[in-house]
């Protein structure tokens, strides 16, 4: 019977300490038979992150927490146990933000390319990168941080608020009803003004749409033109053309050529012609003022005289021989 107790304290003894040994590696979240994964990941502050803290991956728990600890240069590192069936993100990064509003804290696991538009975040995540397996880390603003922030955003707009109070006073009331009829009598004109030319809107729309015509009708005249200089293009009738031009620039580089040597000897002859009548005119001169024979017979008037008497006489000459031709032709026949 003594043996018998002895057998159950022995069995009851190891029970309770393979039921203690479970608890302590449950509550330590032991990893036994190796069924999970380790991450390391780094920051430069943790917040109020703890041991025992969840892990997080795609909005599910993963794992926990399993240290904190201080790096070199500055950086703390932060050991996670992940459950080994667990895949992690491509290009994984680690961020460090609050879980509820009563100071809980989670390690939330996700891709570099879901970071929030945040440039203290994605400036942090840079900073931690290139530590080899260690993944990069940054951490969120908790809620403290956010509510100091926005108890300073309301005392701006309190301030704001009041400075507005003090600047729109009664006076400013006035005024600014003063302004808004003003608009309205403005509207108001505007309106009048809008129904009176109402009609020459329309002849100006009317217009617009007549050159807006025309300016077609000239890009179609315009493509026409383009499309058949591209035909006479395509068909040689341009090379033609320009064959023809380069024949007709020849022949009037010779008729140049040709009216310049004509040019030149007209100079001559002009100056040939210059020369004549100014001798001419010498010989004029010199005819005027009675100098030699023919200029005496010019200007001497008792020449004409005798010559009048000469022709007379020559004519009574004439008539008498008519009249007695015997007298002056003496015929002899043998």
């Amino acid at each position: 019977m003594k043996r018998t107790n002895d057998f159950l304290v022995g069995g009851v003894t190891l029970v309770v300490i393979a039921a203690v040994i479970a608890a302590v590696l449950w509550v330590r979240q032991a990893d036994v038979g190796q069924r999970q994964q380790r991450i390391v990941a780094r920051f430069h502050d943790v917040g109020n992150a703890r041991v025992g803290n969840a892990a997080v991956i795609r909005g599910v728990r993963g794992g926990h927490i399993d240290a904190i600890e201080l790096a070199p240069a500055g950086w703390v590192h932060v050991r996670m146990t992940i459950d080994r069936d667990v895949q992690l993100p491509r290009d994984p990064v680690v961020l460090l933000n609050e879980s509820s509003l009563f100071g809980d804290w989670q390690a939330t696991i996700d891709e570099r390319s879901s970071l929030p538009h945040d440039e203290t975040v994605r400036r942090q995540i840079i900073e931690a990168s290139g530590g080899g397996s260690v993944l990069p880390g940054a951490t969120l603003p908790g809620i403290g941080k956010l509510t100091a922030v926005a108890g300073q955003i309301a005392g701006d707009v309190a301030n704001v608020a009041g400075r507005v109070e003090v600047a729109f006073d009664e006076q400013a009331a006035r005024e600014l009803r003063g302004s808004i009829r003003n608009v309205a009598d403005l509207s108001t004109i505007l309106s009048r003004t809008v129904r009176s030319h109402a009609s020459d809107l329309d002849t100006v729309s009317n217009q617009l749409r007549a050159a807006v015509l025309s300016l077609n009708h000239t890009t179609a005249a315009t493509q026409r033109f383009v499309a058949r200089i591209d035909s006479s293009a395509s068909s040689g009738e341009v090379r033609q053309f320009v064959n023809d031009m380069s024949a007709a620039a020849a022949e009037l580089r010779l008729t140049t050529s040709q009216i310049h040597e004509l040019s030149s000897r007209l100079a001559k002859s002009q100056t040939r012609l210059d020369s004549f009548l100014a001798s001419g005119d010498s010989v004029l001169m010199k005819v005027n003022a009675g100098h030699g024979t023919l200029g005496l017979l010019v200007n001497d008037p008792s020449f004409y005289r005798r010559s009048d008497s000469l022709v007379l006489e020559l004519r009574g000459l004439v008539a008498d021989i008519k009249a007695n031709p015997k007298k002056y032709v003496t015929v002899h026949v043998f």
